[in-house]
């Protein structure tokens, strides 16, 4: 440990060396598909800012003050929320706009970090500060209303303590934590061009049939339009195996306490591609309840819910809720073909959704569905090309996984003080 090394830090309130400034009061009629980007609370999600599905606002709001602008590297903070039993939706999540985003305009309930003396304070390390759970569990204990919908005010944010070091400790924490950060937004981009050319191969090839040897393959008229020759219409449940998951009891300890076999819940369909659990359960448990073992490469389909209709592809080997159902392909000649194939046909699977508040399809919906079976041989082809992109991802995917949990490691302890951060850059 080095001569000069003073941690523990002190904790002092984050309106000592920021302001949290709220957003513009926005009114609904002015939003549209084009224009700005305007950052409500949907859009901050925990560490980074979702502009996937952002409404617009017109250009001419960029006369607005400084204080609403979002530029790459500000600080956010949701100020609207739920409790912490929710933590992806929590009141005072924190989140950093990305140097890939465009400029945006701060929407009302979305607070802004301002550094009040850049010569004594480091955004970036401020960012961390806030990040860290003690700040996270903090914030939303002063939070009021109902679970869904619980609020804390600028003011209640900046009266929030959190370890101030001097500047330049600041700093070299803040370049530990981003050099894990940017790792992970290296691996992120990538995999959205590895996802973007399997995807646009797939349409290439099955949807527009403009496939290798196109020209021998007439199209013939079938119940799903024209198709080409040699290609055959079937159910997806005459091909593939569909899978129903299953929640062991609650009521039954046994079934949960030192589980071992991976599961998941519907949430977790939400994620690109499934590379870890959501809990597990025993051997006990998969023995005597309705769950199942859905192998890797399996494409899993969320039926029921907020989730209805999200689709993802088993990384690992796992069970699920009911709320789950998995397609197999025994062969596993076609595993990336039908995800790819499920994820194009959503909207219209999803049309055949009953009920009233808790819209759900269910496993039969899922095994009538028609597609377009190709050749044994061109799927062969369409595999080779496909199959090692899905290879990286799964790659790029673990090692994003391995590196958050170094940096969640290390980031208490370093904002704390615990480690020295002078020892780590040596």
């Amino acid at each position: 440990m080095t001569a000069d090394y003073k941690g523990p830090w002190p904790r002092k309130p984050l309106g000592e060396v920021a302001a949290v400034g709220s957003g513009y009061a926005f009114k609904s009629s002015e939003f549209r598909e084009r224009g700005i980007p305007a950052i409500k609370i949907k859009n901050v999600r925990v560490g980074h800012v979702d502009l996937s599905a952002a409404e617009c606002v017109d250009e001419k709001y960029l006369s607005l003050a400084e204080r609403y602008h979002v530029r790459p590297g500000d600080v956010l903070i949701s100020l609207t929320g739920s409790h912490m039993s929710q933590p992806n939706s929590v009141v005072g999540r924190v989140a950093r706009h990305s140097a890939d985003h465009p400029e945006c305009l701060l929407n009302q309930r979305v607070g802004k970090v301002i550094i009040r003396d850049s010569s004594k304070s480091d955004l970036c390390f401020l960012y961390y500060a806030l990040s860290e759970q003690d700040a996270v569990r903090a914030i939303a204990m002063k939070a009021h209303g109902a679970a869904n919908q619980a609020n804390v005010s600028p003011a209640q944010v900046e009266s929030v303590e959190i370890p101030l070091p001097p500047q330049p400790v600041q700093q070299r924490i803040a370049g530990i934590l981003s050099a894990y950060d940017d790792l992970i937004e290296t691996n992120q981009r990538r995999i959205k061009i590895l996802e973007s050319m399997a995807r646009t191969l797939y349409c290439e090839w099955f949807v527009h049939f403009r496939f290798p040897g196109q020209e021998y393959h007439p199209r013939v008229p079938s119940p799903l339009g024209d198709i080409p020759k040699g290609w055959q219409v079937k159910r997806v449940g005459d091909v593939f195996q569909t899978v129903l998951g299953g929640t062991p009891s609650r009521a039954r300890p046994e079934f949960w306490e030192g589980g071992t076999v991976p599961w998941i819940n519907s949430g977790k369909v939400n994620d690109l591609r499934i590379t870890e659990a959501s809990e597990f359960i025993t051997a006990l448990a998969l023995e005597k309840s309705a769950a199942k073992v859905m192998p890797v490469g399996t494409t899993v389909l969320a039926i029921t819910g907020a989730t209805l209709g999200q689709v993802s592809y088993l990384e690992i080997e796992t069970t699920a809720n009911q709320s789950v159902v998995g397609i197999v392909d025994p062969t596993e000649l076609r595993s990336e073909w039908i995800y790819l194939t499920v994820r194009e046909r959503i909207e219209g699977i999803i049309k055949h959704a009953s009920g009233g508040a808790q819209q759900h399809i269910n496993k039969e919906i899922v095994n009538d569905v028609l597609v377009g079976l190709p050749p044994a041989s061109l799927a062969k082809d369409f595999k080779q090309v496909v199959a090692p992109m899905f290879r990286e991802v799964a790659t790029l995917l673990f090692q994003i996984q391995n590196l958050r949990r170094t940096r969640d490691l290390l980031l208490p302890r370093l904002v704390s003080g615990q480690i020295d951060v002078e020892a780590i850059a040596s």
